[in-house]
């Protein structure tokens, strides 16, 4: 029946259960026995649901009495337990504060766990790299000893082990270049490195044969610090100074020893240092990448034996200037055989040298004429036309000794005065100095440096006239012409000899390239003009007829010199040739006075 009622009693007995007790529901611990008690009920007839209450009013009242019986048999225990639970409600409130305060220090006990993890783990990778480093002694001691070993290496020429260390060092680098101990490594190497460049570039500053030479441009091309072409001109550089140092060393006392050095040092060291930068630098290498400006070997090469040449050219020009005597024509052969050696090297500057000899070899002639045009001038303001012991020169016969082969003799008849002697002697000096190195080139200045010597004669003379005119007697006339004569007729023809010696024509001609016949059209070369010279004498001297002339001067034109034969032209073996032209050989040749002409006449009379 209940199971028929379904749903439904289970519905009716929840509201009644609602009624009745409002605060009890399904959850409540004292539901299932509600419903239980609630289910008992509805079973009871109505009778005994009549007496139902006042059972549950006895049952009540037994229990209160056994409730009241058992509290008065069991008091203390009831104290006790309420004591126990005060006390154990205060316990709970001490672990509640407790906690309380464990909850408040947890996070810095937990920062300060984390940060004992952290120092742990610093410490034991310490520990490990410690130990790693132990394990490593003896390599990482040998890395930081490169610096030191580098440094014994350089300092003790072991090139080959030094450049092997700086390159283990740029390996390093490479690697490792954030570690500091590695980058004071590095330092260190660099400065070694660059000391050992010093070491280098100071070998090549010393006389250093080709097998080191080649060692040491090896050496610096595997520090790879300079290019090629910065190679070779430090290459250059190194290899000038030392010749400069060289050249410095050399004697400057003398300037024919100080050029003759000059030329034996340039052409012997010079000559090894081109032979050595052939040797080490190849004319085929490319001294610069495609993309840029090409330099050429020769552009190094050649630039710096020109300016090598021009050095010895300035230093060779500066010592001639200073004066070598009458040792020119061996200065000219030992700069020669100079330009010949450097020829086997592309560098023959032989063309360069005529130049310089030429500008010495006139400057010297010039200054030799001029000097022996103020000498004239100065014995010509002494000069006395009554001179008695001179004037038997004319009447005392003179031997004139035969004269040599390829020589010129002097017209005796100058020695009547003295003047004319001296300056011809002067002249001739020049000449004889100017033989030991006399290039066609200078036969037009020579001859118009002579002409203008010759000018400045004249015009001493014609001073000379004016001045002493008035007092002339009839004999110093006659003297003064035959003075006038002898210069005109005897002196000039003489030295257009001698420079026809000096200067061949034919040799003239040569070099013009034109036939020695047609040489007159081109000017007075290597002739003076004697007609413009003697031009301001014209009115002092008779006609052509009534002029004094003497017999040997008979046979020769005076319009134009003849060139001078063959067998008389001297050849250049005789500088020293005792048929040299010269007047009087045994006077003094700086000055000549009356007294030295009556010892030369006696000495000619004697002859």
């Amino acid at each position: 029946m209940a199971a028929a009622a379904g749903p439904g009693a289970d519905v009716e007995e929840a509201s009644l259960l609602a009624w009745l007790l409002p605060g009890a529901g399904p959850g409540t611990g004292s539901g299932a026995e509600l419903a239980a008690y609630v289910a008992e009920l509805s079973a009871l007839g109505l009778e005994a649901l009549g007496r139902e209450p006042a059972r549950l009013a006895e049952e009540r009242a037994r229990l209160g009495a056994q409730t009241r019986g058992l509290a008065f048999a069991h008091y203390k225990t009831f104290i006790r337990s309420a004591e126990c639970t005060a006390q154990t409600g205060r316990g709970f409130g001490g672990v509640e504060r407790g906690l309380a305060r464990l909850l408040a220090r947890l996070p810095a006990c937990h920062e300060a766990c984390r940060s004992f993890v952290r120092e742990a783990e610093a410490i034991a990778a310490s520990r490990r790299t410690n130990s790693l480093t132990l394990s490593r002694h003896t390599e990482i001691l040998e890395v930081l000893e490169i610096p030191q070993l580098m440094d014994t290496c350089v300092r003790n020429g072991y090139y080959e082990e030094a450049l092997e260390l700086a390159a283990y060092v740029r390996r390093l680098e490479r690697k490792h270049a954030a570690i500091p101990v590695i980058q004071g490594i590095v330092a260190e190497v660099r400065q070694s490195t660059q000391l050992m460049l010093s070491q280098l570039l100071q070998q090549l500053r010393a006389a250093v044969p080709l097998p080191a030479c080649l060692r040491v441009i090896g050496y610096l091309r595997r520090m790879d610090v300079f290019t090629e072409a910065e190679l070779r001109v430090k290459f250059l550089q190194a290899r000038d100074a030392w010749l400069r140092s060289i050249q410095a060393a050399l004697p400057d006392d003398d300037p024919y020893v100080h050029v003759a050095k000059t030329v034996e040092a340039c052409r012997v060291h010079l000559f090894d240092v081109v032979t050595q930068y052939r040797a080490i630098f190849s004319d085929e290498e490319p001294l610069l990448p495609a993309g840029e400006p090409a330099v050429t070997e020769s552009a190094i090469f050649h630039g710096w034996v020109l300016q090598k040449v021009a050095e010895f050219l300035r230093v060779l020009e500066s010592d001639l200037q200073r004066g070598v005597g009458g040792r020119l024509d061996s200065l000219l052969g030992q700069c020669m055989y100079f330009g010949l050696s450097f020829s086997r090297v592309g560098a023959d500057f032989r063309g360069q040298l005529a130049p310089v000899f030429q500008r010495v070899a006139m400057g010297a002639f010039r200054r030799a004429v001029q000097e022996a045009a103020d000498k004239f001038q100065e014995e010509m303001n002494s000069y006395t036309l009554i001179s008695a012991p001179a004037m038997l020169g004319s009447t005392i016969p003179v031997s004139v000794p035969s004269a040599q082969p390829g020589t010129l003799q002097p017209p005796m008849v100058l020695l009547d005065f003295p003047p004319l002697a001296c300056f011809l002697n002067n002249v001739l000096v020049a000449f004889n100095d100017l033989r030991l190195c006399c290039p066609v080139a200078l036969a037009q200045d020579v001859t118009t440096s002579l002409e203008a010597a010759l000018c400045t004669v004249t015009t001493v003379i014609l001073a000379f006239h004016r001045a002493e005119e008035a007092a002339f007697s009839r004999r110093e006339q006659e003297l003064f012409v035959q003075f006038c004569t002898a210069f005109l007729d005897d002196l000039l023809p003489y030295l257009n000899r001698c420079l026809q010696v000096l200067f061949p024509p034919a040799q003239i001609a040569q070099a013009l390239g034109v036939p020695p016949t047609q040489l007159h059209k081109y000017g007075s070369l290597g002739c003076v003009d004697a007609s413009r010279i003697g031009e301001p004498l014209a009115f002092i001297l008779p006609p052509k007829e009534a002029s004094f002339m003497p017999a040997e001067e008979k046979e020769l034109p005076r319009e134009s010199p003849a060139p001078v034969p063959a067998p008389e032209v001297p050849g250049p073996e005789q500088e020293a040739d005792p048929g040299t032209p010269s007047l009087c050989e045994a006077e003094d040749q700086s000055s000549v006075d009356a007294g030295d002409v009556l010892q030369l006449e006696g000495l000619a009379a004697a002859t």
